[in-house]
């Protein structure tokens, strides 16, 4: 009898479930204009969502600016932080005296070791 109920149906290729009764969150669209290719970008987020104040231009791929009205929104970069290279970190934790000490102590160390390696070949 089970057999008989699903002849003909592709199993997989179509919900048996219908889109009534089905309420959709509310959205909101905005606009975002890339300075790089001078083209606008529409995206759509939630409603309750916050949109960021900037996003990937889907022409270009650089960076595009949220559009209020007619106008651009000034981006506050202030906040940013520069990176720091493995070398700031290394001259937080160690003066450069200690450094060229070690750096001393580790080449006397692989000039001994290949020196061994020669004699014992």
């Amino acid at each position: 009898m089970a057999d008989r109920s699903l002849r003909g149906m592709r199993l997989g290729a179509q919900s048996l479930q219908s889109e009534e009764g089905v309420v959709y969150s509310p959205r909101s669209r905005y606009t975002y204009l890339c300075a790089q290719c001078g083209k606008e970008s529409e995206v759509i987020f939630s409603a309750e969502a916050e949109a960021p104040e900037t996003w990937e231009c889907k022409h270009c791929g650089q960076e595009a600016t949220l559009l209020i009205g007619d106008e651009p929104v000034v981006v506050d970069r202030s906040d940013s932080k520069t990176p720091r290279s493995h070398w700031d970190m290394l001259l937080e934790r160690r003066t450069r005296a200690e450094l060229e000490e070690l750096l001393e102590e580790r080449l006397a160390y692989l000039r001994a070791r290949r020196g061994e390696h020669k004699i014992g070949a």
